[in-house]
């Protein structure tokens, strides 16, 4: 990852923490690789949630379409950074 992922993909751990109500973990303790749907619990509304505070933060569209993709911290901050630079 380069630098500007991993300051992307820490925002992502902090937006999915402080929207989801997370406890007793931080951005730092966040793994990165863990799915988010299957192993923590996140539906499509919550998705949604953390989509529409990303998108507004970083002026860019997260297609409906691409929601299912966005399973992972380090695949949004990816998915984030492209965006970006495309």
């Amino acid at each position: 990852m380069t630098r500007e992922t991993d300051k992307i993909t820490f925002r992502v751990a902090e937006v999915m923490i402080n929207e989801l109500k997370l406890e007793d973990v931080t951005p730092e303790t966040f793994d990165l690789d863990v799915d988010l749907i299957d192993e923590v619990g996140i539906d499509s509304m919550d998705l949604a949630t953390v989509a529409l505070v990303l998108q507004d933060e970083y002026g860019i569209r997260i297609d409906e379409d691409d929601y299912p993709k966005l399973t992972t911290v380090r695949y949004i901050g990816e998915y984030i950074e492209k965006k970006l630079t495309s």
